[in-house]
């Protein structure tokens, strides 16, 4: 079982929302792309895209509170 550590992947983030959305998104991309290319992989998805915004590979975009 893959463990994550919420509060490592948090670091830094202002909005826990942001951070569901932006690993949601990312997954569902990784979905797309793996079909598109007929991959057949045993990794989730889901994992991937928390490992990519953990090591920095992505970026999340945060709101500023004036726009929410």
């Amino acid at each position: 079982m893959h463990k994550i550590d919420v509060d490592e992947l948090f670091e830094g983030k202002q909005s826990k929302y942001a951070l569901v959305v932006g690993v949601s998104k990312r997954a569902r991309q990784i979905t797309s792309t793996f079909e598109e290319e007929g991959t057949i992989t045993e990794d989730k998805p889901v994992l991937l895209a928390i490992d990519e915004i953990k090591n920095h590979e992505i970026s999340l975009y945060e709101p500023d509170e004036d726009e929410l």
